[in-house]
C-alpha cells in the first residue's frame, strides 16, 4: 500500500502540472479555432497540424531513447553526475549535427509539406525540437530524483508564456499594427503569417523553459564516459523504433490524410484542420495517461526488484483503467458541452471524438502492460510491438482515408492501438507474469461502453440540451457509484477516500 501511495502522490503531482499545462495548452485551440474560423484560417491550421506532426517525428530522433535509459541505468546505482554528464553530452553533440542538417534541407522540407516557400517555418520547428530536446535529461532528473514540484512549476510556467505570446501575437497585434504601420515591428508583422507567429511563440516556450532548468544543467561538464555511453545506447536505441513507431501510430494519420484525402490541396488542409481540432477534444482522455507515464516510469524501475512487484503492478493497473473509463464518460457524454471548445467551422468531425477516446483507452493499458518489457531489458519486444501498430496505421490509412477521410483515421487509430494493447499483454504474460484482474477490467470497459451507447441513443432521441445533460449527468453518477460499491472495501483502507466512505 506504501509504494502504490508513493506513486499515486507523484502520478497527482505530475498530473496537476501536466492536466494544468495541457489544460492552459488547449487553451490555445478555442483561441487559434475561433480567430482561424473561415476557410484561409482552416487551412492555416492545417499547415500548423503538419509541422507539428514533422516535430513529433523528428523529436523521437533527436532523443533516441535516452530519457528512459536515465532512468534505467540510474535505478542500477550509475555514478548520477557521470550518467547526466554523458547522456547530456550525447544529447548535445548529436541535436547540433541533426539540427545543422534540416536547416540545410529546410526547403525541401518545406516544399513536401505544402508550406507555400515559407522554409523559416522548418528553421523555427528546428530551433524548438533543438531546445526541447536539450530540456530532455534535466527533466528526467527532476524525474528520477523525485521532485514533481519542479517539474510542475517550470511546465506549467512554459505553457504560459506560449498562450501569453500567442494572444500578444494573434490578437492584440492586428489593432496595434493597424494604427502604427511605419514601425519596424509592424513591417515585420505583416510580413509574417498566423503559422509563424504560433511557431515563434512555442520557441519562446521552448527558451523559457530551459533556463528555468538552469539548475539541473548549470553543473554540466563535457565529460563523455565511452564506455558507459555504449552500454546506454545498447538499452536506448531500440527505443528509437519504439517512439518512431509511436509517432507514427499517433500522428501519421494527419500527414496522411493531408497526402490521400480527395480534394484540392486547400480542402485537404482543412480536412487535417478540422480533424486535428476534434482530435484536441479527445485529448483529455491522454492527461491522464502522461501524468501516469510520468510518475510511473520511475517507479516501476525502482520497485522491479520487489517480491510484490507483480501484485502492485495488477493494483496499479485496475486503478489506471478506472480512471481511464471515467476521463472517457466524462468527455463523451458531455460532448454537448466540449463542441464550443472548438471554433464552429470545425465541428463537422466531432463523430471521431469517441473513437480517438477509446483508442487512447486502449493506449493508457498498453502503456501500463508495456513495464514488462522496459523492466526486464526487452526492448527489442517494445519494438515488435510498435512496428506491428505501425504497419497496422500505415496500410489502414493508406487504403480507406481516399474512401471515408477524417474517419478510417480515427477508427484505424483504435484498431492499431488495441492490437498492441493485446499482443503486449500476450506476450508480457509470457516474460513477466502479472494476474491483472482481466474480467473485472473488461466489465468496467464494457459497462463504460454500454453508458456511452445509451447517451448516444439519447442525443438522436432528443435535440434538447438540458435532457441530454441531464442523462449525461445521471450515467456519470451511476458508473461511479458502480466502482464506490464494487471496490468499496480497497477503498476504505485508503487515507483520504477510506475516511469518507466510513
Amino acid at each position: 500500500m506504501a509504494s502504490l501511495k508513493q506513486l499515486a502522490g507523484q502520478t497527482i503531482w505530475y498530473g496537476v502540472s501536466n492536466i494544468a499545462a495541457k489544460l492552459l495548452n488547449q487553451l490555445l485551440t478555442p483561441i487559434i479555432t475561433y480567430i482561424l474560423n473561415n476557410p484561409s484560417g482552416m487551412v492555416a491550421y492545417g499547415d500548423l497540424t503538419m509541422l507539428y506532426s514533422f516535430i513529433a517525428l523528428v523529436n523521437v530522433l533527436y532523443t533516441y531513447g535516452l530519457e528512459t535509459a536515465y532512468f534505467r541505468f540510474a535505478s542500477k546505482g550509475t555514478d548520477k553526475t557521470g550518467l547526466f554528464n554523458t547522456t547530456f553530452s550525447s544529447l548535445l553533440m548529436s541535436t547540433l549535427a541533426f539540427s545543422a542538417l534540416l536547416i540545410w534541407l529546410r526547403e525541401p522540407i518545406a516544399d513536401y509539406i505544402e508550406l507555400g516557400g515559407h522554409s523559416e517555418y522548418v528553421t523555427l520547428c528546428v530551433l524548438i525540437i533543438a531546445i526541447d530536446t536539450l530540456a530532455a535529461i534535466p527533466f528526467a532528473r527532476l524525474r528520477q530524483e523525485g521532485r514533481p514540484r519542479k517539474y510542475a512549476i517550470v511546465r506549467v510556467a512554459g505553457i504560459i508564456v506560449n498562450i501569453v505570446l500567442t494572444v500578444y501575437l494573434m490578437a492584440y497585434c492586428p489593432n496595434q499594427v493597424a494604427a502604427h504601420p511605419e514601425t519596424e515591428f509592424a513591417k515585420w508583422y505583416t510580413g509574417n503569417s498566423p503559422v509563424g507567429f504560433l511557431l515563434w511563440a512555442n520557441l519562446g516556450q521552448a527558451f523559457i523553459t530551459f533556463l528555468l532548468l538552469f539548475k539541473e544543467w548549470s553543473g554540466y561538464r563535457m565529460r563523455f564516459d565511452t564506455a558507459l555511453w555504449k552500454q546506454i545506447f545498447k538499452y536506448s536505441w531500440p527505443m528509437v523504433i519504439v517512439g518512431m513507431g509511436g509517432m507514427v501510430n499517433e500522428t501519421v494519420d494527419r500527414i496522411m490524410l493531408g497526402k490521400l484525402y480527395i480534394g484540392t490541396p486547400e480542402q485537404q488542409k482543412i480536412a487535417v484542420g478540422i480533424y486535428s481540432a476534434n482530435y484536441k477534444i479527445a485529448i483529455f482522455i491522454s492527461l491522464f495517461i502522461q501524468a501516469f507515464k510520468m510518475s510511473a516510469e520511475p517507479f516501476f524501475f525502482s520497485r522491479s526488484a520487489d517480491r510484490n512487484a507483480a501484485t502492485t503492478y495488477a493494483r496499479v493497473m485496475k486503478w489506471f483503467v478506472i480512471t481511464l473509463c471515467c476521463a472517457f464518460l466524462f468527455t463523451a457524454l458531455y460532448i454537448d458541452l466540449w463542441k464550443y471548445f472548438i471554433g464552429s467551422q470545425y465541428r463537422e468531425g466531432l463523430g471521431v471524438v469517441p473513437i480517438l477516446l477509446a483508442a487512447n483507452v486502449a493506449l493508457g493499458i498498453y502503456y501500463n502492460l508495456a513495464v514488462w518489457y522496459k523492466i526486464t531489458d526487452r526492448m527489442y519486444m517494445g519494438m515488435i510491438i510498435t512496428i506491428v501498430g505501425a504497419v497496422l496505421t500505415l496500410t489502414l490509412n493508406y487504403i480507406f482515408i481516399p474512401i471515408y477521410g477524417m474517419y478510417a483515421c480515427a477508427w484505424t487509430t483504435l484498431a492499431a492501438y488495441t492490437i498492441m494493447m493485446v499482443v503486449c499483454y500476450v506476450m508480457g504474460q509470457h516474460y513477466f507474469p502479472v494476474n491483472y484482474q482481466v474480467g473485472r477490467l473488461g466489465r468496467y470497459i464494457g459497462l463504460m461502453l454500454l453508458f456511452f451507447g445509451i447517451q448516444w441513443g439519447v442525443m438522436h432521441f432528443t435535440a434538447v440540451l438540458p435532457l441530454r445533460l441531464a442523462s449525461a449527468t445521471v450515467l456519470m453518477l451511476a458508473f461511479v457509484g458502480i466502482v464506490l460499491r464494487t471496490e468499496k472495501d480497497e477503498l476504505a483502507a485508503m487515507p483520504v477516500i477510506g475516511r469518507w466512505l466510513r
